[in-house]
């Protein structure tokens, strides 16, 4: 049993995982710490990062924070030259960071469209291609998730550019995975469904949001907990085959008719 579980443990290795001030990013950087990496946390909220690096470091791991804006590509290889001065090069890459405009299509301004694709698409492309270059050139394999969600595979009104946009990354998961297997790099999705955080606790505990939880299946939302399983099967050598999949925890959302 001791050797199934050491398939999972990330000792040894270097963890990146944007968007990390918040949300899902908070809480996979301590995902990824708890099972041994030394963590890096990235996001432009520096406060909320020192704050997070804090929280880590109580519970003896290895975490430093860097400033990233994964819209600036200047920013995106700024953060990776940080990286690797103060851990070595990142080989576990969570792109996390995203943003979405709630607004019916006809009431979405260009500026909306872009801000949502220039961090869920245009910034995981950044992300991604950047630590697979630095991979490439030391002979390192790795591995890379991308934080979609099952609106890239489904639809939900009036987040068009977060669907469209989520499903990019499915599709551009695919694609790196392609290009990326004779490296030794591994490129996965994980899509959550409705994940329960701070920001949207009261909601989706009122009364419209048990209406919407009506629609899954098993009549639950995700804790951020529930991607602690997959986000370390797709990170470490236990899901060593795995490339170019896409993981979804939803508690069936997806399989709806609804």
């Amino acid at each position: 049993m001791s050797q199934v579980l050491d398939m999972f443990s990330l000792k040894g290795h270097v963890a990146l995982v944007t968007g990390a001030s918040s949300g899902i990013g908070h809480h996979l950087a301590h995902t990824m710490a708890k099972a041994g990496a030394h963590v890096i946390v990235a996001a432009r909220r520096a406060d909320k990062l020192a704050t997070l690096v804090a929280e880590l470091k109580a519970i003896g791991a290895k975490a430093d924070a860097v400033s990233l804006d994964v819209t600036s590509q200047a920013s995106v290889k700024a953060c990776f030259d940080q990286i690797e001065a103060v851990a070595g090069v990142a080989d576990i890459i969570i792109s996390n960071a995203g943003t979405t405009v709630a607004k019916p299509a006809l009431e979405q301004t260009e500026e909306d469209w872009d801000s949502v694709l220039d961090t869920n698409l245009k910034g995981c492309w950044m992300v991604d291609t950047e630590a697979a270059r630095r991979l490439v050139k030391l002979k390192k394999p790795g591995s890379i998730i991308n934080i979609s969600s099952i609106l890239g595979a489904r639809v939900a009104g009036a987040v068009v550019g977060y669907s469209a946009s989520k499903a990019g990354v499915i599709q551009f998961t695919k694609s790196l995975a392609l290009e990326f297997a004779r490296y030794g790099i591994r490129v996965n999705a994980l899509l959550p469904g409705y994940v329960i955080t701070d920001l949207n606790r009261e909601f989706l505990l009122s009364e419209q949001g048990q209406k919407l939880m009506a629609r899954v299946p098993s009549r639950r939302f995700s804790e951020l907990s529930d991607m602690d399983g997959p986000v370390l099967l797709l990170a470490s050598d236990a899901g060593r085959a795995m490339t170019g999949t896409s993981v979804t925890v939803d508690w069936g959302h997806s399989v709806s008719s609804l």
